[in-house]
């Protein structure tokens, strides 16, 4: 009897002697199969260290864009504010609060759309926002800016600066005193730390460690093969978006150079919780617990804003 895997058309008779047992033979389409390369896949990607630069540039571009819009629609609608011997007057509070509201949507939305597209992960991830991080240690974070919004109030005091300042203007009356404490306290810092300290931080530190880079192979390999940034890059990075930070807050504060130091100093200690945490959400905790404790401070002084006029005083 032969061996059906041979394809042999020999029929077996009764008469045939039994033939001895045979080894079997292996099949050798299987050990092809076996010997066959695995099909290979598609190379990984390289790694890449996000926001960049330039994803950085078009997140503040298009919020910036989104303000001058939103204030083109006010000075339609007549309620912009106008200039007084250099110095901005606002006359609408209200309107005002609500153009920074509708930006601030505006661009989170947009970037919320955008850049997972880019970036090929969450949003909120790609911006390292963590908020588990910030709700195991809430208590220390919340802890960590009313602290320092103290020492601010402390350290102000002994800084001279203007006795009227374009911020009063929105504390005309105790409904717009109450409207900027809830913007100050919960919207303001979730957008500015996004801006700072999730696109405008690793964009800075991520530049500096590209341009100090060795262009080198093994330099280059390391590069795309991991996403650590240096130290120094850190450094550069919150020093550089501090500047931007008080810049940002000047015109509030009439330009007093005192407080825009201080608010630099601020500033690098969001800086310092965003990088030690690892969690742009720790570092917006600590910012609305800051700005917290300057309401809070206010509210006591003007007895809950019911006097109002105590705080040019």
């Amino acid at each position: 009897m032969f061996n059906a895997q041979f394809g042999s058309t020999h029929e077996e008779t009764p008469s045939d002697p039994e033939p001895a047992s045979q080894p079997e033979q292996p099949n050798p389409d299987s050990s092809l199969e076996q010997f066959e390369p695995p099909l290979k896949s598609d190379p990984e990607p390289f790694l890449r260290r996000i926001p960049n630069f330039g994803q950085a540039a078009l997140f503040v571009s298009f919020a910036g864009l989104m303000l001058i819009l939103f204030q083109i629609v006010l000075i339609a609608i007549g309620q912009s504010p106008s200039i007084q011997n250099g110095v901005i007057k606002v006359q609408h509070p209200k309107s005002q609060l609500a153009a920074l509201a509708a930006t601030y949507l505006s661009t989170l939305v947009a970037a919320w759309l955008f850049y997972p597209m880019v970036w090929h992960r969450d949003f909120f991830d790609g911006l390292r926002w963590n908020w588990q991080a910030a709700r195991r240690q809430a208590p220390r974070l919340i802890a960590l800016g009313l602290l320092l919004g103290g020492l601010v109030q402390f350290v102000t005091y002994f800084i001279s600066s203007p006795k009227n300042l374009p911020i009063d203007d929105f504390f005309l009356t105790a409904r717009d005193a109450w409207l900027l404490t809830f913007f100050g306290t919960i919207v303001a810092p979730v957008f500015e730390e996004i801006c700072f300290r999730g696109f405008l931080v690793p964009a800075f530190a991520i530049a500096y460690d590209w341009l100090s880079l060795s262009r080198t192979p093994e330099a280059r390999a390391r590069w795309q093969t991991t996403t650590s940034l240096t130290p120094m890059a850190y450094v550069f990075a919150a020093i550089v978006s501090s500047i931007f930070f008080s810049w940002l807050h000047a015109d509030q504060v009439a330009h007093a150079a005192g407080v825009l130091v201080v608010l630099f100093c601020v500033s690098i200690v969001f800086t310092y919780v965003r990088v030690k945490t690892d969690s742009v959400a720790c570092s917006a905790m600590v910012h609305a617990a800051y700005n917290f404790f300057v309401f809070f401070m206010m509210i006591l002084q003007t007895g809950g804003y019911r006097h109002l006029e105590r705080i040019t005083k």
